[in-house]
């Protein structure tokens, strides 16, 4: 009979106790939108990034971090996960508690991946939760000065003529500057030979002294080439002329539509309350706004890319339906 009892009490305490949590749950479900945001972050925030301390993503994210710190009033702590082109980090953070202390730093592999990867363990669309974007940056198409072409047409016409002879360098197969440069060939109807790199320097390298003949490399690395004439710069990536290469054309002015972008941002994993996700774009945008900032994100190479959360992610599924289709046609496997 008293074991009976005791049974009785613990399962009424063990009752009590759930329905205490759940009730709190609830409670916390129907604050209003902005109490939420009002209370958050109240402990330091992580933000997960895919690729080694000094990467191009990792020196952006900690600057970023640093003002996004001074906003939230909390730190933020850049921590890297760095394999497989972001997947180990995706996948981390997709795996996360949705409370806004682990976050993403989002980077072009992440719209690649979907396609060029046939076995992840995540959907990336659906499995993260845009939160903003922070930088775009641009691309050039570049060749080495023995290339006869001094124009996109010109180059357009020499590769016709030699299809199948004109080497082009990437960083690996599905690279930002590989599909760059998948994405020219599909809209140009050329034929150029991918010639894979582990590492930007060498690949410049080998394009300054003609091994390869031709690369579509983010701005900021080639530029000191580029402006020493080590390099001659055919067109921009981007939609329209951009100001660290005047007198550079976009390439869409002789592919109607190509547009190519390197860029970065913030997710979150899903279901992530939406007052938090608002709460983080509103300090990340405010931190863009900030002159300091913005000069040091130039200085990399970058534009602020200030987005709404839903901007953001209508831009991610743009980028992965593009992406996709490139991977596809030129038929690019990583796994």
């Amino acid at each position: 009979m008293k074991k009976s009892s005791t049974m009785n009490f613990k399962r009424r305490n063990v009752l009590q106790i759930g329905g205490g949590l759940a009730a709190t749950f609830t409670a916390a479900l129907m604050l209003p939108r902005g109490a939420l945001a009002d209370t958050y972050p109240t402990r330091p925030v992580r933000l997960i990034v895919g690729f080694p301390p000094g990467s191009a993503s990792d020196i952006n994210a900690r600057l970023v971090a640093q003002a996004m710190s001074e906003r939230l009033g909390q730190q933020i702590v850049v921590e890297n996960k760095p394999g497989a082109a972001s997947n180990i980090a995706t996948e981390y953070v997709v795996r996360a508690a949705p409370d806004g202390y682990t976050l993403l730093y989002v980077v072009p592999p992440n719209a690649i991946n979907a396609t060029l990867y046939k076995s992840l363990d995540y959907d990336f669309l659906r499995d993260i939760v845009p939160v903003a974007g922070i930088v775009r940056t641009p691309g050039v198409m570049e060749v080495n000065l023995s290339v006869p072409a001094k124009t996109v047409p010109e180059f357009i016409a020499y590769a016709k003529a030699n299809p199948g002879k004109i080497n082009m360098a990437t960083l690996g197969p599905g690279s930002g500057q590989h599909l760059f440069g998948e994405l020219f060939m599909m809209m140009t109807g050329t034929e150029l030979v991918p010639v894979h790199y582990h590492g930007a320097m060498q690949a410049i390298t080998d394009l300054i002294g003609g091994r390869v003949q031709v690369m579509f490399d983010i701005v900021v690395s080639s530029l000191g080439y580029l402006k020493d004439g080590k390099l001659r710069p055919l067109a921009v990536t981007t939609a329209t002329p951009i100001e660290d290469l005047p007198g550079v054309p976009p390439l869409a002015q002789f592919a109607p539509g190509y547009e190519a972008y390197g860029f970065q941002g913030i997710g979150a994993p899903a279901r992530t309350p939406a007052a938090i996700v608002d709460a983080i774009n509103k300090a990340v945008n405010a931190s863009l706004a900030d002159p300091k900032l913005k000069a040091q994100l130039a200085t990399l190479g970058g534009e602020p890319f200030s987005t709404s959360p839903s901007g953001f992610g209508q831009f991610l599924v743009e980028e992965t339906a593009k992406w996709g289709k490139v991977v596809k046609a030129a038929n690019i496997t990583a796994g």
